[in-house]
């Protein structure tokens, strides 16, 4: 591990993007702010030192005091009159054990072995009594417990000292990256087909090795980080150092992990760190008794959108919290990257709600929190130097400039951002016009609309769009149509439209859309179902929060095909290293046809949108002097096509120039149908 080089002065983006020209003093600005936080921070080791080893200080640690072994637990609170330890170990004694404070507002008590080794152990439940500067007092979770749990007859959540005797052993080294980055995101929870919330055994048997026979190399796991309610789909974290235990323990989650490992996925942890949940008793709202320890105080603080709190970044103990946390997730867990939620909230004061960021202005100026981005470019400067191989990615909707470009260029140093116009893109065109209507070339040029040198992770559709209240894109194509007609062999229109498009739209989206790809878990085989956690408004039932497998899983349902289709469509990755490759190129576009042809490095994609007409000797122009043959048909009869084109089909090459080519090929392409050609080798 080393520190990061931050020679320059931060405008290096203007070179690949000279539209910044004007904008070189607010670049320069922003990272000699960047700069002076770090300063701030070497006295005490840099990013390396203590503001990311919390974790090894806060909380519950083994240590020794006086020549005594015994355990430390140390709070920050700077503004409470008295914390004292409770929990099963003392009856709950609110008198037994006060804390000291000190001159940092940081409070400390050691209990050593001779007095508490019999009483304090692993599995003991903890609180922490904080009594204001009024005199109140209330029974708090440790921020950095690293677990919670809550008892089933009362509700009630308590800290759990974590130690256990015989800590879990890592058997599988991180795999290597091959090809693109291709991710498979997931909810450990509503990964079972039984209304129930699955666990991390059941999802590290059954579904990891889905993901893995499906082609994909990295595994995004949802609410991860303790959450009181369930239905908030992880995002309202209360406790950032413990494991949600409705899925499991720490040593189940490490287990999942690893063995993810030993499937060749890398695994991402969806990192919650643009605010936190707004319950005093099970998070850090009002914790030492004001507005304004973790959070901004007054309406700055909360978000008028999420009912949540929002972080001043400003704070060394609020980095020194979230920092660690990166940090504890890497060593602890051995994640292998993060996909950070809701950055467009933390870098700009409105939290970019209703935006449209089309102007460069918008990227600087009052509105921008900078001390938010210079929190994203610790982060993620932390995370590369623990980890070099790290994954780092940005939900931000605004498209501020650099976002996945290096720090020391001026960028947040993220290594992909999501594409997140691309899914808004595709329900805007299904809700308002049928596919007869659709102009090929705004859809080629939107899909490839995005900042240039920098990665993104394109995706049709991800969890946001399987919400109660959205639709999948299946569910638009198909609607209640795919109750009772997804039986193969039955003659259904709405059915054939709705998965001839479906594969269309991911192959068209995989394609064109970024240098990785992304997937909710279900919408490869075009789940029928949404997603509608358990809550009062569905009298708490759990139907709409599973996955049905079996629908995949069962050959005479057309699912299966559609699921057939993603892992082969996953293979052109792996075969031909498509999604890293920048060589994009329009072949030909036909309107009124619905034709559209391009390259994407060695490989040439043919799509016909036409409803109804098919070409069978369409002269399709290719860019090499070569014979090409099919790698993938979307009209195969294992993909629930209709097989109207032989598997593998050869293309001779044709001295026939043909849209500015010098050679074409001749080809029989159906409606509704695309191939994907390479050349013969």
């Amino acid at each position: 591990m080393h520190e990061p080089d931050q020679s320059g002065d931060g405008t290096a983006l203007i070179r690949s993007d000279p539209w910044l020209g004007p904008y070189a003093r607010q670049l320069a600005d922003r990272h000699a702010y960047y700069k002076a936080a770090l300063a701030r921070l070497a006295p005490t080791g840099g990013l390396l030192g203590q503001i990311s080893r919390g974790y090894h200080f806060f909380g519950f640690n083994r240590g020794e005091y006086l020549g005594k072994s015994g355990v430390w637990y140390r709070e920050w609170a700077p503004a409470a009159l008295q914390l004292r330890v409770i929990g099963d170990f003392n009856n709950w004694d609110r008198w037994a054990n006060p804390m000291v404070r000190d001159e940092f507002g940081i409070w400390g008590l050691f209990l050593p072995d001779d007095r508490f080794a019999e009483r304090l152990v692993h599995g003991s439940r903890l609180k922490v009594h904080v009594v204001s500067e009024d005199g109140s007092g209330t029974d708090r979770i440790p921020a950095y417990i690293r677990r919670v749990v809550q008892d089933a007859r009362t509700g009630d959540w308590a800290g759990v000292y974590w130690h256990p005797p015989q800590p879990y052993q890592f058997r599988h080294s991180v795999p290597a990256m091959k090809g693109g980055l291709r991710v498979y995101e997931a909810h450990v929870g509503m990964a079972r087909e039984e209304p129930k919330i699955g666990t991390f055994p059941e999802f590290t048997r059954d579904v990891l090795p889905r993901i893995a026979a499906l082609g994909y190399d990295a595994v995004q796991l949802m609410a991860i980080m303790e959450h009181p309610y369930y239905g908030s789909f992880g995002y309202h974290v209360s406790s950032f150092f413990a494991v949600s235990s409705r899925f499991g323990t720490p040593d189940e989650l490490k287990e999942l992990i690893d063995t993810a490992h030993g499937l060749g996925l890398r695994v991402l942890l969806d990192a919650v760190h643009s605010h936190a949940v707004k319950n005093t008793r099970e998070g850090l709202a009002m914790f030492d008794g004001t507005e304004h320890q973790y959070f901004h105080a007054g309406p700055r603080g909360h978000h008028p959108a999420w009912d949540s709190l929002l972080f001043d970044y400003a704070k060394y103990e609020v980095q020194r919290l979230l920092l660690s946390n990166v940090r504890y997730w890497l060593e602890e867990f051995r994640f292998d990257g993060f996909r950070f939620d809701g950055v467009t909230s933390m870098l700009y004061r409105d939290h970019g709600l209703g935006k449209p960021f089309t102007r460069y202005d918008d990227y600087f100026g009052d509105n921008v929190d900078e001390d938010a981005v210079t929190y994203l470019k610790m982060a993620n400067q932390l995370a590369h130097s623990i980890n070099p191989q790290v994954i780092s990615v940005a939900e931000d909707v605004s498209g501020i400039v650099g976002t996945a470009r290096p720090v020391a260029e001026g960028g947040l140093g993220f290594d992909y951002r999501l594409a997140m116009g691309v899914p808004d893109y595709w329900i805007k065109l299904l809700k308002e016009k049928r596919d007869e209507e659709w102009v090929l070339g705004e859809v080629f040029s939107t899909l490839l609309n995005r900042r240039h040198g920098e990665k993104h992770i394109g995706y049709a559709e991800s969890h946001d769009q399987a919400l109660v209240g959205d639709k999948t894109i299946a569910f638009r194509l198909m609607d209640k149509e795919m109750y009772w007609h997804m039986s193969k062999g039955d003659d259904n229109p709405i059915i054939d439209r709705g998965v001839s498009l479906h594969k269309l739209i991911r192959l068209i989206t995989f394609s064109l859309a970024g240098e990785g790809y992304l997937n909710f878990m279900g919408n490869e085989f075009g789940h029928p179902e949404w997603i509608d956690f358990p809550r009062e408004g569905n009298n708490w039932s759990m139907h709409y929060a599973r996955r049905q497998w079996s629908l995949a899983d069962d050959p005479k349902l057309r699912y299966a095909g559609l699921n057939r289709f993603d892992r082969e469509m996953q293979s052109l990755d792996q075969r031909f290293n498509l999604l890293e490759d920048r060589l994009i190129e329009l072949l030909m576009v036909h309107e009124e046809n619905k034709l559209l042809v391009y390259r994407r490095g060695p490989l040439v994609f043919a799509f016909n949108f036409h409803p109804t007409r098919s070409y069978p000797d369409l002269q399709v122009p290719v860019p090499d002097p070569a014979d090409y043959h099919s790698v993938l048909d979307t009209d195969e009869a294992r993909f629930e096509g209709f097989g109207r084109v032989a598997t593998g089909m050869a293309y001779p090459r044709q001295a026939v120039p043909a849209h500015g080519r010098n050679q074409s090929i001749r080809i029989y392409l159906p409606n509704r149908t695309a191939q994907v050609l390479a050349p013969a080798r």
